[in-house]
C-alpha cells in the first residue's frame, strides 16, 4: 500500500445493518479506509431511511456498499457465510443468541475463516445476568457509575445525550477493539470475537474518576469536584443576550490569565484554595459575564490562555473560524464531521453518501465470483433483495 492510502485500506468488514453505536463503529473503519459491506434487511427494516428519510442524510452509515438479504432464508445465510469467509472482519449489534440463531455465530464463522475478527456490540455484554435484557444508552451509563455523576448539586443526573454510553463507551470501543483483533491477526493468522459492551467501554472510560476516588480527591456528590462544575473557575456562564460561554481555568496561570482579561484583581476575587470563598468566586463570576453579549466575551477572551470556548449550537459550531479553519465539517452539503483522526500521510477523505438498501446488491454478488445463474436463483426466491 501507499503511504497516503487511507490507514485500513485493503481490509474487507462485513457490518450487519443495526442502530447507534455499530453503525458508528462501522462508520470510523470506513472513515480509515476499510471496505465496508453493510448487510441490510429488505427495504431498509429498521434503518433510518425506512421512516421516510433521505439514506443518504444517515452519515454513520457513509462509505458503506449496501447488500440486502432475507437473513430467514437458509439460501440468505449461506451467502454471507460465503461472503464472511473472504472477510477480514464482521460487526454485529443484536441481543446475544440472535447471530447463533441464525446459524451466522462465531463457531460457525471462524470454521469458514479462521483469522476473521468477529466484533459483537451490546449493552450489557454477551453475558451477565441482564444481558438478554433490552435497554437503551441512558441505562448503560446509569449501571457504569458514570450518569450519577452529571448535572447540578442538588437536582437529577443530567442526560449527556447518547455520547457517553452509545459512541463514546461503545461504538468507539467496539472500532479500537476490531482494529486491535485486526492487527493481532495479521501477526498470528488466527482472528477474535470481540465482545463489546457498552456497560464495560463506559466505565472504562470512568477510570480517571475512580483514580481520583482511591486519591480520596474525588466525592461522590454531583458538583463537588474539579471536573463536574464544583468550582468557579470550571464552569458554564450564562451572557447578556443569553447565549452561554465555558471557563476551564483549572490551572493558577490560566485562572491568572482569566483575572487579569476581566479586569479583576486576585485579593478583590478571594482565595481559590479556600472552599467557603467559592460561592462568592462564582457569584461575582456569574455577574460579570451577565454584564455583556457572548460576542463580546469572544471578542475578548478567543485566542488567550483563559481557557476559553463559547457554548455554540451544532449550527453554529459547523461555521466557527476554527472548525472551518481545521475542515473539521465537510465543505459541501448538510453539515457532517469530517473523519477524524487525521494523519500526516494516509489520506481520509469523506466517504461516499449512504446507499439505499441492497443498491449494491448485485454489484457486490458479482464481485465475489458468483455465476450469473446463482444470482438470479438468489434474487427470484427472494433470499437477496
Amino acid at each position: 500500500m501507499p503511504s497516503a492510502a487511507p490507514p485500513l485500506a485493503g481490509l474487507r468488514i462485513i457490518e450487519f445493518a443495526g442502530i447507534g453505536p455499530g453503525p458508528f463503529a462501522g462508520m470510523m473503519l470506513a472513515d480509515m479506509g476499510a471496505e465496508v459491506i453493510r448487510i441490510d434487511r429488505p427495504g431498509g427494516q429498521g434503518s433510518p431511511s425506512a421512516g421516510g428519510f433521505d439514506p443518504a442524510l444517515d452519515f454513520m452509515a457513509r462509505g458503506r456498499r449496501s447488500l440486502a438479504l432475507n437473513l430467514k432464508s437458509p439460501d440468505a445465510v449461506e451467502l454471507a457465510l460465503d461472503l464472511l469467509a473472504e472477510a477480514d472482519g464482521l460487526i454485529e449489534g443484536f441481543r446475544p443468541g440472535v447471530m447463533e440463531r441464525l446459524g451466522l455465530g462465531p463457531e460457525v464463522v471462524h470454521a469458514r475463516n479462521p483469522r476473521l475478527v468477529y466484533g459483537r456490540m451490546t449493552g450489557w455484554g454477551q453475558d451477565g445476568p441482564i444481558a438478554h435484557t433490552a435497554g437503551h444508552d441512558l441505562n448503560y451509563i446509569a449501571l457504569s457509575g458514570a450518569l450519577w455523576a452529571t448535572g447540578e448539586a442538588g437536582r437529577a443526573p443530567t442526560f449527556p445525550l447518547n455520547l457517553l454510553g452509545d459512541f463514546g463507551g461503545g461504538g468507539m470501543y467496539l472500532a479500537f477493539g476490531m482494529v486491535a483483533g485486526l492487527l493481532k491477526a495479521a501477526r498470528t493468522g488466527r482472528g477474535d470475537v470481540v465482545d463489546a459492551a457498552i456497560c464495560d467501554g463506559t466505565s472504562s472510560l470512568m477510570t480517571m474518576i475512580h483514580s481520583r476516588r482511591a486519591m480520596g480527591v474525588w466525592r461522590d456528590e454531583r458538583a463537588a469536584n474539579a471536573l463536574d462544575g464544583g468550582v468557579p473557575w470550571y464552569g458554564i456562564y450564562e451572557c447578556a443576550d443569553g447565549g452561554w460561554v465555558s471557563i476551564g481555568a483549572l490551572e493558577p496561570q490560566f485562572w491568572a490569565c482569566l483575572l487579569e482579561k476581566l479586569e479583576i484583581a486576585p485579593e478583590e476575587i478571594g482565595d481559590r484554595a479556600d472552599r467557603s470563598q467559592w460561592p462568592a468566586i462564582r457569584a461575582r463570576l456569574s455577574e460579570t459575564f451577565l454584564s455583556q453579549p457572548r460576542a463580546h466575551w469572544c471578542d475578548l477572551l478567543e485566542g488567550t490562555d483563559a481557557c476559553f470556548a463559547p457554548v455554540l449550537s451544532p449550527a453554529e459550531a459547523a461555521d466557527h473560524p476554527h472548525n472551518r479553519a481545521r475542515g473539521i465539517f465537510a465543505p459541501e452539503g448538510p453539515a457532517q464531521p469530517m473523519p477524524a483522526p487525521r494523519f500526516a500521510e494516509a489520506a481520509t477523505p469523506l466517504p461516499p453518501a449512504p446507499p439505499k438498501a441492497g443498491a449494491d446488491s448485485r454489484k457486490v454478488l458479482e464481485e465475489a465470483g458468483l455465476d450469473a445463474a446463482r444470482i438470479e436463483s438468489l434474487f427470484g426466491s427472494g433470499a437477496v433483495a
